[in-house]
């Protein structure tokens, strides 16, 4: 009978796959963008410094800190001028620098757009895009316009916070959706806002930081992306890698929350996340990890998961067959994650609503404060040994 029943989960999750997009629909396979931004060659080539530059593609973010480290301020603000891209992207530089860099690479890509297309300046949906990218205030902390295009928007003072987050999201999500007005609770961006305000409610006395992380190809629609690891496994490394140049920078260690595929990318990640990057892994409207159970994925973060009732993920088989599907649910108390409550929320993308169970809960984790977390079941069930 079980075995049965697992194949007609495998069945269905087959059709999911195939059925949500008319076919395997070629035109939703995404080429993965994972090579460093376009730039990295000038960069390699520059020595005006009389010395040469950490290699984009293999200096750590501990050896990119450093090497900024012995820069004086004009150098830095120079090499950003000069190589904004690659500046604006490189973990492990000043945050500040960082800021800087996009700013000018956004403004150089609106620019180059404006003179190729001249109906841009009053049509373009990319140039309104980049103008909105330079509004003041908004702190770009990763920019890449290949592609779909990346970004990464900081909300908060990076480089003050004692509590800290990174907000990774699942499908559909590249630089034109990042912060679009439709569907606001399902965008990274809308996330971390919501998060980074109830955080400031809860402890105004804390310096606190969210970061909106859209750093991978993410894949589009239902199906064969969505339902293999493919993505997942080509974005892991640019997650840890970012993670690793927050720590190289000085910032505090994040809490990791990780919506739908993102969760799918978290899992892959975890094993190869350097110890100190992350505290805690928050999967939420997990389509599953790619591993059967918490102890798996090998890290040191605290492990946490939460999916509302009436989200549609909890229908998609949570198994693995012939490399589709990303294995168990972390909200099975099998998998061994911290199970918090989500009651209040509501379908796939109502996580970090204002006033869910769920942000208050993704904000206490974030702020560390425990005692306050409502689990999903049984009071102490997820907050064993947290005091």
């Amino acid at each position: 009978m079980l075995r049965k029943r697992r194949l007609a989960q495998a069945i269905g999750l087959v059709l999911i796959s195939v059925l949500g997009t008319g076919g395997w629909a070629v035109e939703n396979v995404q080429k993965a963008v994972t090579t460093p931004p376009p730039g990295a060659a000038a960069w390699r080539a520059d020595h005006s410094l009389s010395r040469s530059l950490p290699d984009p593609a293999t200096a750590s973010p501990a050896a990119v800190a450093r090497f900024f480290a012995s820069l004086t301020d004009a150098q830095q603000r120079d090499v950003a001028r000069r190589h904004p891209l690659t500046v604006g992207n490189l973990d492990g530089a000043p945050i500040s620098l960082r800021y800087r860099a996009n700013f000018l690479a956004i403004k150089a890509e609106k620019a180059a757009l404006e003179r190729s297309d001249p109906t841009a300046r009053q049509e373009g949906q990319s140039a309104a895009r980049y103008a909105d990218l330079l509004r003041p205030g908004r702190q770009i902390l990763a920019f890449d316009p290949r592609g779909r295009g990346q970004i990464a928007e900081v909300y908060g003072n990076l480089e003050t916070a004692r509590r800290t987050a990174v907000v990774v999201p699942g499908s559909d999500i590249d630089l034109g959706s990042f912060d679009r007005a439709k569907d606001p609770y399902g965008t990274p961006s809308r996330m971390a806002q919501t998060l980074h305000a109830k955080m400031a409610e809860n402890a105004p006395a804390t310096p606190t930081a969210v970061i909106a992380w859209a750093g991978y190809t993410t894949p589009v629609g239902l199906g064969p992306d969505a339902a293999t690891g493919r993505l997942a496994e080509a974005g892991a490394p640019r997650l840890n890698r970012f993670l690793a140049g927050l720590k190289a920078t000085g910032a505090a260690a994040p809490t990791v929350l990780c919506h739908s595929y993102g969760s799918v990318l978290c899992g892959v990640a975890a094993p190869a996340m350097a110890p100190g990057t992350a505290s805690d892994l928050v999967f939420l409207a997990s389509p599953g990890t790619r591993t059967d159970t918490a102890a798996e994925l090998g890290t040191t973060a605290r492990v946490w998961a939460a999916r509302d009732a009436t989200d549609w993920i909890g229908d998609v088989p949570h198994l693995r067959l012939l490399g589709l599907g990303h294995g168990a649910d972390p909200t099975d108390p099998a998998y061994g994650a911290r199970r918090v409550s989500a009651d209040r929320a509501e379908g796939h993308t109502g996580y970090f609503a204002p006033g869910t169970d769920s942000l208050d809960n993704f904000a206490d984790i974030v702020l560390g404060a425990y005692s306050a977390v409502h689990c999903a079941a049984d009071d102490q069930e997820c907050r064993h040994d947290l005091g």
